[in-house]
């Protein structure tokens, strides 16, 4: 597997976006949620519409390993990380941790006070490795109209103050 290339992305990277997302919930976070739950998330392998739309408005970056796209991140202009998958493959190489600089070099560079995401089971841990914050004010939550039956949460609402001191996040 080689080092892959963090850029910005490009409208023709819509349905490889879609591709990761998708295989990301099915295979991924199989094993960590109900069928129910993962069809809740992505009902559909097939691309929705305006989806290259919707990312291309928000800052998006994505992870391509020798032409394929293996990962992106997506943060909105309000500080929402909204979207942060990688390819089963990509899980635990470093991947995420070079998206997730580049957003957060973004958040920075855009003068972001504060970062907001409800994380999944897979996506918590990673957050709370980097400083992130358990939030009691969440954003509002979108979709997830399927309860979780089982002891966790489908998410959790967590934050990271980039105004404040956190031996996490690089100073500008």
């Amino acid at each position: 597997m080689t080092q892959p290339i963090i850029r910005v992305f490009a409208p023709a990277d819509s349905g490889p976006t879609w591709m990761v997302f998708h295989t990301a919930v099915h295979v991924g976070a199989a094993g960590h949620y109900t069928r129910a739950e993962l069809l809740d998330w992505a009902p559909s392998d097939l691309i929705p519409d305006g989806w290259g739309d919707w990312l291309d408005r928000h800052f998006t970056v994505v992870a391509e390993d020798n032409g394929q796209l293996v990962g992106f991140f997506m943060i909105e202009a309000n500080g929402y990380l909204n979207m942060a998958f990688v390819l089963p493959a990509y899980r635990r190489t470093g991947l995420a941790q070079r998206l997730y600089a580049a957003i957060l070099a973004h958040a920075q560079d855009c003068g972001m006070p504060r970062l907001t995401v409800w994380a999944s089971r897979l996506f918590m841990p990673f957050l709370r490795r980097q400083g992130w914050q358990f939030d009691h004010a969440p954003p509002p939550r979108e979709g997830h109209p399927v309860p979780s039956d089982g002891p966790l949460p489908l998410d959790w609402a967590m934050k990271l103050d980039l105004q404040v001191n956190n031996p996490h996040i690089r100073p500008k």
